[in-house]
Formats: C-alpha cells, structure tokens, sequence
C-alpha cells in the first residue's frame, strides 16, 4: 500500500486546511485509516481515524469539535478537514492505514503504512 498525503501548508490562526491522503497499491476500503502529527522534539500522536465503512471516526481531544476526518473508498483517499487552526496544530501530519483490524486503535505502531507526511503551520 502507498500512501500520499497532501493539503499543508502556512495558514493563519483561524483558519482552515484540508489535507487529503491517496492510497494505492491495495484495496482501500478495508482498511481503517487515520491521521497522525508529529511536532518537533514531540511523540506522534494520534489526531482522528475512520473505519472502512466510514460509519465510525474518533478523534484526539485535541481535535474534537475542530476537525472533521472522512473518505471516499471509490476514489481510494481519507481527507481531514481542520478548521479553527491554532498554533498548537502546527506538525508535520501523516496519514496512517491499519490492514490488521476492523476497529480504531490510536497506537501509531499498530498502523501498517504510513504516507510521507505533510506540513502544517500555523500562525499567530
């Protein structure tokens, strides 16, 4: 599987970015999908994921009420949709696919691929 993150970029206190992951190489809609940040000198963390079907999502603290993930099995992508950015969001983002199970699980090791990763910046 082959993941490819894209949407970051430098964006005001405020506002808004959608970060959009194309996965390829496997039948997409079996995996759960989620999205990870990494800041610098930090742990990555956890930020949302979906189940295959889309029917279920959970998401960080951090990103409740902020942040909307979903996916389009057709086209293959996940896509997290931030809003109310805050200068606390900035980190690099990765988009993450766990083949091994049909439920959501936060831990990043048990996560099978990973995409490249994508910068966001938040300014204040």
């Amino acid at each position: 599987v082959q993941l490819q993150a894209s949407g970051g970029g430098l964006v005001q206190a405020g506002g808004s970015l959608r970060l959009s992951c194309a996965a390829s190489g496997r039948t997409f809609s079996g995996f759960v999908m989620g999205w990870f940040r990494q800041a610098p000198g930090k742990d990555r963390e956890f930020v949302a994921a979906i189940t295959w079907n889309g029917i279920t999502t959970l998401y960080a603290d951090s990103a409740k009420g902020r942040f909307t993930i979903s996916r389009d099995n057709v086209e293959s992508k996940v896509y997290l949709q931030m809003n109310s950015l805050k200068p606390e969001d900035t980190a690099v983002y990765y988009c993450a696919a766990d083949l091994s199970r049909r439920i959501i699980t936060t831990k990043p090791l048990l996560y099978n691929y990973w995409g490249q990763g994508t910068q966001v910046t938040v300014s204040s």
